[in-house]
């Protein structure tokens, strides 16, 4: 499992939950975890990429493999992440690489700043225990 990708999300945005639970149903290796951006797997990403300091995005954690170090991708970066890792139909989606990551991002940015109203009525996620061991502190 250490070497299976994070996905750092905001632990009290329903939508972020909603989102998270979305990822779940559709994850087909069922090996993505998750961690909240206010937890302490959170802090120690954050304590070795620096650039991440005040991020309050989606950030997506590939671990270091091979030569390779760890790698973070945030934004729009990290979604077009979650989508490919999802694999199938839902790749479709990769086509918003092609929009500039600028623009990308901007698109981005105006959900995360509305994220609280478009909840629905989602509340925060408690994971079941059939998923439980997939979510780091």
């Amino acid at each position: 499992m250490a070497t299976d990708p994070v996905l750092l999300y905001d632990g009290v945005c329903g939508f972020c939950a909603a989102n998270v639970q979305f990822i779940l149903r559709n994850d087909p290796g069922g090996r993505l975890r998750f961690a909240p951006l206010q937890g302490a797997f959170a802090s120690t990403v954050r304590a070795r990429h620096p650039e991440l300091q005040g991020v309050d995005s989606m950030v997506w954690v590939e671990p270091a493999s091979g030569r390779d170090s760890e790698r973070v991708f945030v934004r729009s970066a990290a979604a077009l992440r979650a989508v490919r890792y999802l694999g199938g139909f839902w790749q479709l989606a990769l086509a918003a690489a092609l929009v500039p990551r600028r623009l990308r991002d901007a698109g981005y940015d105006l959900i995360a700043r509305h994220r609280h109203q478009l909840a629905g009525g989602a509340t925060c996620l408690v994971p079941g225990p059939d998923v439980r061991a997939r979510f780091l502190a």
